[in-house]
C-alpha cells in the first residue's frame, strides 16, 4: 500500500512540489529575517513585478512592449512610494488592496464577468493587476520595517499560508468529497478548506512558541489568521478564475511543480494587505 501511495504522489507531481518548496522555503526565511528592510523591499518588489509580468500574459496581452510598459509603470510607482514615503497614502493604499479582495469575492460569483477578450476587459484586468501587487508591496514593506518584530510578522504570514496550503492539499486528497468551486478550480474541496483552517489555527496558536515577537495563543491573532487564510484562498481562486477564462493552465514555468511566480504567490497577494489591515484594527 505504501508503494502505491508513493507512486500516486510521484505521478501527481507532489514530489516535485516538495523538492521545489524545500529549496525555496529556506531562501525565503533567510531573506525575510536577515535582509535589511530596504533590500527585502526591493527584492520583494522585483518578485511582484515578475508576477505582474506573468499576469499580463495570462490576461491575454501579447505585445511585449506593452507588457513591459505596464510592469515598469507599476515598478516606478512602487519605487516612488518607497523613496518618498508619503505617509498619508501608504495605509490607504493597503486598505484599497484589502477592499479590492472583498470585491474579488463578488467577481468569483460572477464567473463570466470580463471573460470576453475585449479591450475594455483587458484594461480592467490591467488595473486589477496593479491592485494586486502595489498594496501587497506597501503592506510587506510597512510590516517588515515595524520595529516591533517586523520580519517575524512577515514570516508569520508566509508560514501561515504554507501551513494552510499544505493542510488543504492533504486534507483534500484524504477526505475531499465536496467541491468548493468546480467551475473555477475543480481540485479544491470544502474539506480542504476545513483542513486549511484547522492547520492555520493550530499554527497561529503555537506561533508564540515558534516565532519570537509573536503573541502566544492570542485569540484575536487566531481569528485574524483564519480571516487571512480565507482571503488567501480567494486570491488563489481568483487567479484560477482568470486563467480559466484565458484557457491558461499556469502563469509560467519558472518553479517546477508550482508553475509560475504568480501561481506561487497568488495567496500571498491577498494575505498581506488583509493581515496588515487586520493587525491595525485589533491593535496587534
Amino acid at each position: 500500500m505504501m508503494d502505491k501511495a508513493l507512486n500516486r504522489w510521484q505521478g501527481s507531481g507532489v514530489m516535485t512540489r516538495i523538492a521545489t518548496a524545500l529549496v525555496l522555503a529556506p531562501i525565503a526565511v533567510l531573506g525575510v529575517l536577515y535582509l535589511r528592510t530596504e533590500w527585502f523591499t526591493l527584492l520583494f518588489g522585483a518578485i511582484l513585478c515578475f508576477a505582474l509580468w506573468e499576469w499580463t500574459r495570462v490576461i491575454g496581452l501579447n505585445l511585449r512592449r506593452l507588457r513591459s510598459l505596464i510592469v515598469l509603470a507599476n515598478a516606478a510607482l512602487m519605487l516612488w512610494l518607497w523613496w518618498a514615503e508619503p505617509k498619508a497614502l501608504l495605509m490607504p493604499i493597503v486598505w484599497a488592496g484589502a477592499i479590492w479582495w472583498c470585491v474579488a469575492i463578488v467577481w468569483l460569483r460572477a464567473f463570466e464577468f470580463a471573460q470576453e477578450p475585449t479591450l475594455r476587459n483587458r484594461e480592467i484586468k490591467v488595473i486589477v493587476g496593479s491592485m494586486m501587487v502595489v498594496p501587497t508591496f506597501v503592506a510587506a514593506w510597512l510590516m517588515h520595517r515595524d520595529p516591533a518584530g517586523g520580519p517575524w510578522w512577515i514570516l508569520f504570514v508566509l508560514v501561515l499560508i504554507w501551513v494552510a496550503d499544505s493542510s488543504a492539499y492533504f486534507a483534500g486528497r484524504q477526505f475531499g468529497q465536496h467541491k468548493l468551486a468546480p467551475r473555477i478550480s475543480p481540485g479544491k474541496t470544502i474539506e480542504g478548506v476545513i483542513g486549511a483552517l484547522i492547520g492555520s489555527a493550530l499554527f497561529a496558536a503555537a506561533a508564540g512558541w515558534l516565532l519570537p515577537a509573536i503573541p502566544i495563543a492570542d485569540g484575536l491573532l487566531i481569528v485574524l489568521a483564519l480571516v487571512t487564510v480565507l482571503f488567501s484562498i480567494v486570491g488563489d481562486l481568483f487567479e484560477s478564475l482568470i486563467k480559466r477564462q484565458s484557457k491558461v493552465k499556469d502563469s509560467g514555468s519558472l518553479l517546477p511543480g508550482h508553475g509560475g511566480m504568480l501561481d506561487r504567490i497568488d495567496s500571498v497577494l491577498a494575505a498581506m494587505p488583509i493581515f496588515l489591515c487586520g493587525r491595525t484594527v485589533i491593535g496587534l
